[in-house]
């Protein structure tokens, strides 16, 4: 989400060069900023393209980075250290604060209100609703949806309702999840369910395996129509109203405007 004063980016991935790219060349370009950085957690898929971010290398530019972890600083400085990365840390020339959030503690950013929620992953990992002008988008990757009942969530339901756009975990096909209890990644079905059940709008799939073919995800999308379909059915067979949702799975360089 963007607005005309700020920039709010969620993890560092490869393709977080890309978008520094693009976004050098817009209106926050030039060291006009600032950048507000939110961390889900620090496996290297979401880590390893902050070194390539370029207003880290831009005098006078401000770089907040945010997470619920409280070694948010130590763990972001060690990315800019030798020999993993040339330049270290206290050579950039950016500006750069750290900031440790309180979990499921809304915290306001300008228009914008973030809250974090916990996912279900083995290592420790916030998913983030984002709120403003009306519109919630909810960011959950990396997750297991291992708690799916409002039970079971508790403190947490509240990242899978009153939601436009969810961005839910799909790296393997619901028979997978049993092979790979505890790796922190889900199915499609999962989060469809959820949708269903907490109507939420539009569901974007993603964390594709980085092992899969182009024509193994289709299969995955084919899969997740065969039951989207198969509850539309059924819950008109037992004179149950569901919502239809919205879905697709989500591909580099996709853009959606709520």
């Amino acid at each position: 989400m963007a607005s005309p004063k700020q920039q709010i980016i969620i993890d560092g991935g490869s393709g977080i060069r890309i978008l520094s790219d693009r976004l050098m060349s817009g209106t926050f370009g030039s060291g006009r900023g600032p950048f507000h950085i939110f961390m889900t957690h620090f496996h290297w898929d979401h880590i390893i393209g902050l070194p390539f971010f370029t207003p880290h290398f831009l005098p006078g530019v401000q770089i907040h980075y945010y997470a619920v972890q409280s070694d948010i600083e130590n763990l972001i400085k060690g990315v800019f250290r030798k020999p993993y990365f040339p330049v270290e840390f206290k050579s950039l020339p950016a500006k750069i604060f750290f900031h440790v959030l309180e979990p499921r503690k809304p915290f306001v950013l300008k228009d914008m209100t973030i809250t974090p929620y916990k996912l279900d992953h083995p290592d420790e990992c916030w998913g983030y609703k984002i709120e403003s002008e009306g519109k919630a988008y909810s960011h959950c990757v990396d997750t297991e949806g291992t708690r799916v009942s409002r039970e079971e969530l508790a403190g947490d339901l509240p990242l899978y309702q009153g939601v436009d756009l969810m961005y839910f975990d799909a790296q393997y096909t619901f028979q997978d999840l049993a092979e790979k209890a505890n790796w922190g990644h889900s199915a499609a079905q999962i989060g469809l369910d959820l949708a269903f059940r907490e109507s939420i709008k539009q569901v974007l799939f993603t964390h594709h395996d980085p092992g899969a073919s182009t024509q193994q995800i289709q299969d995955l999308k084919g899969q997740t129509l065969e039951y989207y379909n198969w509850r539309l059915e059924h819950a008109k067979d037992c004179n149950e109203t569901i919502p239809e949702v919205k879905w697709d799975f989500a591909h580099e360089g996709l853009e959606v405007k709520l």
